[in-house]
């Protein structure tokens, strides 16, 4: 009994201890950027009624821990500013000290792999890292973190990992930032002359559905399946004994593996598939409805942020990876703006570009990637304070990770200037163009298709070298044929057509798995692709057609 009664004491010691230890979430730390211009908050632990006080810039602010030891303390607003200070907190005889802080805009980088996708990897490494001198562009990359429950924090193996700390865009530093996310930030600090910050929560791989809480996937009938197998998955990993099952029938499988491989060597057969060690690993912490949004992003909730460039959708545009996107997509912007707070939070949604090759035109016409860029493109119509950025152009090489990322990051800060800062083009009252054009109507004159865009958008209209490609046009049979193509420059209109249809009845552009196309206004901001029908779609290796809703 004595023993039991020592052991649970050691048991309330140890946990008093972590609340009586003073800690700031691991988003606080040397070199980061706090955001300008808006209220901020600064939360951690301490001992449960303690009195814990935060200094900066010469504002003092204190609050309380409550019964579970958590504080939080209201900052005002300050201008930006590219001097570094201290972030001094305090609570008793304890104090922590975070250097190096600027205040500036901070930008919320998310998405999956082609937002992950570094510096180091991009086409301009070579000349972009050696020349990266912007002491004032800050950025984090956070560890990838998956749960079953919302987190407060995210973990950090040490100062000196490459993720979970802040680092300077500098050319010793810079190579691990995201690529979209350190050209969008070199155009916004050098425009607008103030340290930018970003945090970069993009994981390779992820689906949208991964990205929205639970509770708004719930009543979505297209997600009853993705929580099904996950929930199978869960139960079979908690029923096999977990962490020790999985680690003896890995061992076993292993074992089995090897006798079979040296018995197909030894038969000159082919040797069967080595078991991946990560298919014995703990569903809970990988890819889950709501996981990622519960890992990356609630310990940034009590966060002051610009807005968000959000990169995702390839791993949507699989089998039925589409079903669920036209609730899940949007979905991603209206729960993170509850979660930060602010209903209108800006959010630059990047529009994915294409990959593999065309094998035909009803594999084109049919394909997934077209339902993922229009329900983005819906989306960002439907949704105030969005933007859509064009990439399908930036892709040469066929590969799903285009590396070419300043054009994608060079035109969201376009749109950010634009939309988000108010920036006016140089000598002219007007904002700064950041649209492509964008498709309006259609009108049939005779055998061919007139083709409209908002006004705004279609300024200088032009095909890229005077090339017509990537137009396609039906008639009533539904079924597509490549079309010819010209612009009658004097009303900036697209004429379409094609000999061997003589009553056409829509027009599709930039429509395939890899699109193609030069079609552009005067800045050479590329169209966005269109279709002038609402026909259902039915993508290859699926169940089921698209309709737009």
């Amino acid at each position: 009994m004595k023993c039991r009664y020592a052991v649970l004491c050691l048991v309330l010691l140890a946990v008093a201890s972590v609340h009586a230890e003073l800690r700031l979430p691991h988003l606080f730390g040397d070199h980061m950027v706090v955001q300008r211009d808006k209220p901020w908050r600064v939360w951690g632990w301490a001992e449960p009624g303690e009195k814990t006080t935060v200094a900066f810039g010469g504002q003092v602010r204190s609050g309380v821990a409550d019964e579970g030891g958590r504080w939080r303390v209201e900052m005002e607003q300050v201008p930006a500013s590219s001097e570094a200070r201290e972030l001094n907190v305090s609570a008793g005889s304890k104090s922590l000290t975070i250097r190096d802080v600027l205040v500036g805009d901070v930008w919320l980088c998310g998405g999956q792999s082609n937002m992950e996708w570094s510096m180091r990897a991009t086409r301009d490494s070579d000349v972009e890292i050696p020349a990266a001198n912007f002491p004032g562009i800050r950025f984090i990359r956070l560890p990838k973190v998956a749960h079953l429950e919302p987190q407060d924090n995210f973990p950090v193996e040490n100062p000196e990992s490459p993720t979970g700390n802040w680092r300077l865009a500098v050319s010793n530093q810079v190579e691990n930032c995201t690529g979209v996310g350190y050209y969008f930030a070199k155009r916004i600090h050098r425009r607008l002359n103030v340290p930018v910050g970003l945090i970069d929560t993009s994981w390779g791989g992820t689906m949208a559905q991964h990205w929205v809480s639970k509770e708004t996937l719930r009543p979505i009938p297209e997600m009853a399946p993705y929580f099904e197998k996950f929930e199978v998955a869960l139960k079979q990993w908690e029923d096999g004994g977990r962490e020790e099952g999985a680690k003896k029938r890995y061992e076993q499988d292993l074992k089995a593996w090897e006798e079979a491989r040296a018995k197909a060597k030894a038969e000159g057969e082919k040797e069967p598939r080595k078991p991946n060690s990560k298919a014995y690993t703990n569903p809970a912490l990988k890819g889950q409805p709501g996981g990622m949004l519960n890992g990356c992003i609630m310990p940034l909730a009590n966060c002051a942020i610009k807005g968000v460039l959000f990169y995702q959708g390839e791993n949507n545009s699989f089998t039925v990876g589409w079903k669920p996107f036209p609730k899940t997509y949007p979905a991603v912007v209206s729960d993170w703006r509850k979660i930060f707070g602010d209903a209108k939070l800006p959010f630059g949604l990047v529009q994915i570009a294409g990959w593999s090759n065309r094998r035909g035109m009803e594999y084109d016409m049919n394909h997934h990637c077209n339902i993922v860029r229009e329900v983005q493109f819906n989306t960002w119509k439907a949704t105030p304070n969005t933007g859509l950025i064009v990439t399908f152009d930036t892709n040469v090489s066929q590969g799903i990770h285009p590396i070419r990322k300043a054009p994608v990051g060079e035109r969201a800060a376009r749109w950010a200037l634009a939309e988000v800062y108010s920036t006016l083009a140089h000598g002219s009252n007007r904002l700064l163009e950041w649209k492509g054009p964008v498709y309006r109507s259609m009108e049939r004159k005779e055998s061919k298709i007139v083709i409209s865009f908002e006004e705004e958008t279609c300024r200088g209209l032009v095909l890229d070298q005077d090339v017509e490609e990537g137009f396609y046009i039906a008639g009533e049979d539904r079924v597509f044929q490549h079309a010819r193509a010209r612009v009658d420059r004097g009303k900036n209109q697209l004429i379409v057509w094609n000999d061997e249809i003589q009553e056409p009845v829509a027009v599709r552009y930039g429509w395939s798995n890899l699109p193609a196309g030069g079609l552009m206004n005067r800045r050479e901001l590329p169209a966005y692709p269109f279709r002038t029908d609402t026909w259902p779609m039915t993508p290859h290796q699926s169940t089921g057609s698209y309709v737009v809703e």
